[in-house]
């Protein structure tokens, strides 16, 4: 399984929040690219960067921090965060992002998300699947639509996505666990489907009953932030 930590960017500081409550804001470092330095020597090979101002305003904001971290250490780095036009996947793509996620543009303009699966491929665009009680949710979570997950899921893998961030609203930031058995429903329906669980994640436990039901990957964010997984939790999972 692989083990993918998160950096989500405010005002070019790392933070978390809680169930994508901008109100809720800590900040956990003034500097991105040694918070992913830190990451990069422990083994890790992979980060999730989250523009959560980009989120907000509906825009690429926080390219710097992403050059720096791409510049700055080996890592593969996807992007993802306000997104919405080509323009916006070209500044991802030439500061160094690998793959770019795309949530709310999926939902928004299905063309597009579709226009860039097929032009850059389904290695290097990513869907995010962001839910609250399995509907979708977008524009920095803040507004649920009317699409139930395993329709958007399967609409999206139907047209060739392979990559999907599934991240469980409700338990983001809130270290109570991950959504066990809605992922067992997901990898039952694809089993292969590259999917990456996000939310809720508190444990070197969870981790294990991750990898038990076949998690190809997850995504850590607060748990490391608060020292409830630690560099010896995670070196199993690491080559």
């Amino acid at each position: 399984m692989d083990i993918v930590p998160a950096i989500d960017i405010i005002d070019g500081k790392c933070v978390r929040l809680e169930r994508g409550d901008y109100t809720s804001k800590k900040v956990y470092s003034s500097d991105p690219l040694e918070t992913a330095r830190i990451f990069e020597s422990w083994g890790i090979r992979r980060l999730h960067l989250v523009d959560l101002d980009g989120a907000k305003e509906k825009r690429v904001i926080n390219y710097k921090t992403l050059a720096s971290i791409t510049s700055g250490t080996r890592l593969i780095v996807d992007y993802g965060g306000g997104i919405r036009t080509d323009d916006d996947l070209r500044i991802a793509f030439e500061n160094g992002a690998s793959m770019v996620t795309g949530g709310s543009i999926a939902v928004s303009d299905p063309r597009q998300f579709l226009k860039w699966l097929n032009k850059y491929g389904s290695g290097k665009i990513i869907l995010g699947a962001d839910h609250r009680n399995e509907i979708i949710s977008t524009n920095a979570w803040s507004e649920d639509t009317y699409m139930d997950l395993f329709s958007f899921l399967e609409d999206y893998i139907n047209q060739g996505v392979k990559n999907v961030i599934c991240t469980d609203i409700n338990r983001d930031g809130m270290l109570i666990g991950p959504s066990l058995d809605l992922y067992r429903k997901i990898l039952k329906r694809w089993p292969g489907l590259y999917i990456m669980a996000s939310g809720g994640i508190s444990s070197a436990k969870d981790l294990m009953k991750l990898k038990m039901i076949g998690m190809p990957a997850t995504i850590i964010g607060k748990a490391i932030y608060e020292n409830r997984i630690t560099k010896n939790d995670l070196n199993p999972y690491l080559n």
